[in-house]
């Protein structure tokens, strides 16, 4: 079996260099030397693991994905970029036909599911590619769904703390707000609080030093109206090999569903943990 073409979008950013090293080390699969950058990058290249990556800018894409697919055939593109280019990035592979893995948080949701399942091609968007983390979603989508008004009346504060160059609030925050909402919250995702700060994070939550440019720590904390029931919900992440980890399975799954001929079909991380 032939390796699966990979072309990692977001080089030189943290998330996309550290998923393109896991897919470089993985036999499964073939790091391709390209990848989708934003406007603001000036340099021609990126020296990863010894591999040569040519940084292919917005104003030249359309002409470079023409020659990229046809050296590269059964190419699978891999979105880790800025949320400001989910949507665009969504339009590019739906319009040249790439199958894709989103990983970018942000953007217009229902235009980024929208604009798949209008195309003839399947994508696994996440936006959280943790297995572990996507697994307590699950969990926590259960309960919402088999146990609704379960926390009536109880108030409910959200605290996230990720690397300071996140542009938006995280979302698998976003997420656990709507499950805790069905199980009887009221709580806006506007009111969650975003730590962005590396000195908060170090002296105030304990952030190690090490993984202060890359960490996602999050606590949900539930405490009852007569204050007299507490409880807390917390998930700290250090580093990125876990969502690189995710997202090797996220393609491999999403291989599969091509071979399968799937076509205009969104899926997500649950799809992807249950292998269907």
């Amino acid at each position: 079996m032939s390796a699966i073409n990979v072309m990692v979008n977001g080089l030189p950013g943290n998330v996309a260099v550290t998923v393109a090293k896991h897919i470089h080390a993985d036999d499964r699969l073939n790091l391709i030397p390209f990848s989708l950058t934003g406007p603001e990058i000036e340099y021609p290249e990126h020296v990863l693991d010894g591999v040569i990556v040519k940084l292919v800018r917005p104003d030249i894409r359309e002409k470079e994905i023409t020659t990229i697919k046809a050296r590269y055939p059964g190419l699978i593109s891999v979105d880790y970029t800025h949320p400001t280019a989910v949507n665009d990035n969504a339009a590019f592979y739906c319009r040249h036909g790439l199958p894709f893995v989103m990983g970018t948080t942000g953007g217009d949701r229902a235009l980024l599911l929208d604009t798949v399942t209008r195309a003839a091609l399947p994508a696994v968007i996440a936006p959280n590619m943790a297995k572990q983390i996507v697994g307590l979603q699950a969990i926590m989508e259960y309960a919402a769904r088999e146990f609704p008004g379960l926390f009536s009346g109880y108030s409910l504060e959200v605290k996230e703390s990720h690397q300071q160059g996140k542009a938006d609030t995280s979302g698998t925050a976003k997420a656990m707000v709507q499950y805790f909402n069905k199980m009887g919250i009221s709580f806006s995702a506007n009111d969650i609080i975003m730590e962005r700060d590396p000195k908060k994070q170090k002296t105030e939550w304990g952030v190690p030093e090490e993984y202060i440019k890359g960490h996602a720590w999050h606590t949900y904390t539930l405490i009852s109206k007569d204050k007299t029931v507490k409880f807390a919900f917390t998930h700290n992440v250090n580093g990125r090999d876990v969502y690189a980890l995710g997202t090797v399975d996220a393609i491999l799954f999403l291989q599969q569903k091509i071979k399968a001929c799937a076509a205009g079909k969104v899926y997500s991380m649950i799809d992807v943990l249950r292998g269907k």
